[in-house]
């Protein structure tokens, strides 16, 4: 047969469908057909490397079945990054490529991706067979593509589908319908035997000398996990156990932005093929810690192929592979702690170990290249028994080609729902569910604000804004910080007793800090600024925990000061300056709450704690914050350095409050008590970022203003205008602070928002030495 093999993707830029598509291509010639593969081909030039990040293609060479396309653009797409061609030039040459082609087959992979698939699939002169790779439970964006874009009325001209595996079939039946073939991926067994021939009696027999070699082989995309291995590692490394970490994939300055440190990790970047092979066959366990978005596991069946156990994430397209696989273990994806655990108990049981690796190339067969292209080949077969699509309708992909009319999209349950039930999945939708509920609470708030009062006039209290009292405002935002800044390297010094902080490391983690905080809806700063100063204090993994805890400290003074602002705010009430005994309550009781918790693990002995009950669980979880709490106390030790921590701090409060004043300024709005309430506004927009829904809060920022100026006889137009520039001040302060301090550090927004999602340490019980031997023995 003659088959034209077309794929979307860069061959230069690796992936799985690419490698999948240029594999099948080769096996079909091999077994006497004429096939070619069409797909993108990128330059090793500067214009390459600005379409995509700058990261540079890989350089290799271009086999002559192997027609390009043209060059593609990085987008970002389900989680990870896809390389596709979009431009003109490369459809038109596709186009004339398929005309003049005389072609029996047109194989097209991932049909959903545009644009060559779309168009190979459109205007194809030959019986159409598409494999579908992706699985993805994103409604939105399938429904559109389905609906909207016209997905379903292209995928009619399909003549007969393939899906990779049943999480790819799940996602295509569910939001396009039709019957699919599950034909999974290949892997070619006979360079896996070479790889493992070449190393036998070498790399495979001095584990003794390096401990567990652990190998991880793929991209730096953040549904790849690796940050969450990376904890995994040092956890396992902290427990006493010995180990080796292999990055393979990313780029050795990416594994660095990524890790607390690189004690035991070899980051070797990008490898070729026969890199890769020698990569798994020398490993002693390969770990593939993907967050979801996987519908085949293909790097799993090559570590198979080379005689290397697996320990991957329990999501769907992994799932399937270890399902029947006596060399895959599966642990909670995202869950370090539990991936360690997994780690050390195969450290600990060489036999296991050894089991699973001779069971691994024989669970590999099933995945051979000829198996895989004997499937595929049967496919071509009833695509060309029912022949090119007649008729009017189905020509337009109004009816569809498969006879009899293939199922309709059906509402079925993802792969593996059964498992994802449990306390895990209740807590990851409520969380998401939360989330999504305050998004849509502050747009709500903002749609009905400026629906209430009006955007002209929202607009005209904004331009009455006198624009040097603004910058004024601005300033003292700036000064703020700095102070801020100053009172924490104060805090830093007391706690961190023999250790220098620098004062200009102090100010550039809280510049960080409070950039990702504006940036991000959730609690970010605090890790981030800790990561940050922890770096440059010697070994992370040491210093983290300790600079964390300094946090505990600077927000004690801020609850402090939270209930300054509130005695403030309630003397400016008429209701309380007739009782003034009522602010000795409001500036006593934060005080009495701070003593109750530093004295908490006095009166809650560990006994209390100990059980599986919910309420030892409750008690262990109050008790570890009260000693927390207990420990931010420690650095009013040291009376100088403490005095001169609340100083700064509160002079940092002060600062702010001056800033929210003249703002009030700033627009012309007249209050009587106008320093209450602009301590009013400051304490309100504190508390509600407790919890911030949206970045920054917005919505929530605005309605907080709202409804304390209000109670000062400030209109809500000029409440909610107050709001916008107050929040624009705050914003300006992170991003003209915070973004040279996070060039300055040399890390990226996005490397730093990883780390800072991962940055809690896992901690597993130390195993020593001499235990470590005996459980082996034991095995």
């Amino acid at each position: 047969m003659r088959i034209a093999v077309v794929s979307p993707y860069s061959l230069n830029y690796p992936g799985g469908v690419g490698q999948h598509a240029e594999a099948l291509t080769r096996e079909l010639r091999r077994r006497g057909h004429e096939a070619v593969l069409l797909a993108p081909w990128d330059p090793n030039d500067r214009v390459a490397r600005w379409l995509h990040r700058g990261l540079a293609p890989r350089e290799r060479e271009l086999a002559p079945w192997i027609i390009p396309l043209g060059r593609t653009l990085a987008i970002p797409a389900n989680g990870s990054q896809s390389n596709l061609c979009l431009s003109p030039n490369g459809v038109a040459r596709l186009g004339h490529l398929l005309r003049r082609g005389r072609f029996d087959v047109v194989h097209v992979h991932e049909p959903n991706a545009p644009a060559v698939s779309w168009y190979a699939v459109e205007h194809a002169r030959a019986p159409v067979v598409a494999t579908f790779h992706a699985f993805s439970t994103s409604a939105f964006a399938n429904h559109f593509a389905a609906n909207i874009a016209g997905a379903r009325r292209l995928y009619a001209k399909i003549a007969k589908r393939i899906a990779v595996s049943e999480a790819a079939a799940w996602t295509a039946r569910r939001f396009y319908g039709g019957r699919y073939e599950i034909v999974p991926n290949g892997v070619d067994l006979e360079r896996a035997r070479r790889a493992r021939a070449e190393l036998a009696g070498g790399e495979r027999s001095r584990r003794d000398q390096r401990g567990l070699r652990i190998a991880f082989l793929g991209r730096a995309d953040e549904r790849k996990g690796l940050p969450v291995l990376l904890r995994a590692f040092e956890a396992l490394r902290r427990a006493g156990v010995e180990a080796q970490l292999v990055v393979a994939g990313p780029a050795p300055e990416e594994v660095r932005a990524l890790a607390l440190e690189l004690d035991g990790i070899d980051p070797i970047g990008p490898v070729d093929e026969h890199g890769k092979w020698r990569l798994l066959a020398a490993a002693d366990v390969l770990v593939a810690p993907s967050l979801g978005g996987e519908s085949f596991g293909m790097v799993l069946t090559e570590a198979l192929a080379a005689g290397t156990p697996v320990v991957a994430s329990d999501i769907p397209g992994y799932r399937e592979v270890a399902r029947d696989c006596n060399a895959a273990t599966l642990a909670p994806p995202g869950d370090a702690a539990e991936l360690a655990t997994r780690l050390r108990q195969l450290a600990a049981d060489e036999h296991r170990l050894a089991r699973m690796s001779e069971a691994a190339a024989r669970d590999a067969e099933r995945y051979a290249w000829p198996r895989v292209a004997e499937r595929v080949e049967q496919v071509y077969e009833q695509a060309l028994a029912q022949g090119m699509p007649s008729g009017v309708a189905v020509r337009f992909g109004l009816r569809p080609v498969e006879q009899p009319r293939p199922p309709a999209p059906a509402r079925i349950p993802p792969p593996g729902a059964d498992r994802e039930v449990g306390r895990r999945g209740r807590r990851r939708a409520l969380r998401r569910a939360a989330t999504a509920l305050g998004g849509l609470a502050a747009c709500t708030l903002v749609a009905l604000a400026l629906k209430r009062l009006g955007i002209d006039a929202i607009g005209s209290a904004l331009l009455k804004a006198t624009p040097a009292w603004v910058l004024l405002s601005l300033a003292l935002m700036s000064a703020s910080l700095l102070l801020r800044a100053e009172a924490w390297h104060a805090i830093m010094r007391s706690a961190l007793s023999g250790i220098r902080v620098r004062r200009r490391d102090a100010a550039r983690g809280t510049m960080i800090g409070v950039l990702m905080s504006a940036t991000l809806p959730a609690r970010l700063g605090e890790p981030s600024r800790a990561l940050v100063v922890a770096r440059r204090l010697g070994r992370v993994r040491d210093r983290l925990p300790l600079v964390l805890g300094t946090l505990v400290s600077q927000t004690i003074l801020n609850l402090l000061a939270l209930a300054a602002l509130g005695a403030i705010t309630l003397s400016s009430l008429e209701p309380v300056r007739a009782r003034p005994e009522a602010l000795v309550g409001v500036v006593a009781v934060p005080l009495a709450l701070v003593l109750l918790l530093a004295s908490f693990p006095w009166l809650l002995p560990n006994s209390l704690t100990r059980g599986g009950g919910r309420l030892a669980s409750l008690l262990a979880l109050v008790r570890a914050v009260a000693a927390r709490a207990r420990a931010g106390l420690a650095v009013f030790r040291r009376p100088r350095l403490a005095l001169w921590a609340a100083t700064c701090q509160t002079g940092a409060w002060a600062l702010q409050l001056l800033s929210c004043y003249v703002l009030l300024r700033a627009l012309g709005l007249d209050v009587e008590q106008d320093l209450g309430a602009a301590a009013a506004v400051l304490f309100a927009v504190n508390v509600t970022a407790v919890l911030p829904a949206t970045p920054s809060n917005v919505g929530v920022f605005q309605a907080a203003c709202v409804a304390v100026l209000s109670v000062y006889g400030v209109g809500r137009t000029d409440a909610f205008a107050y709001g916008i520039i107050l929040q624009a001040v705050e914003l300006a302060t992170a991003f003209a602070l915070g973004v040279p301090a996070l060039v300055g550090e040399g890390l990226t927004w996005r490397e730093l928002r990883l780390r800072a999602l991962h940055a809690a340490p896992v901690e597993l019980p130390r195993v020593s030495a001499s235990r470590e031997r005996a459980a082996r023995v034991d095995a």
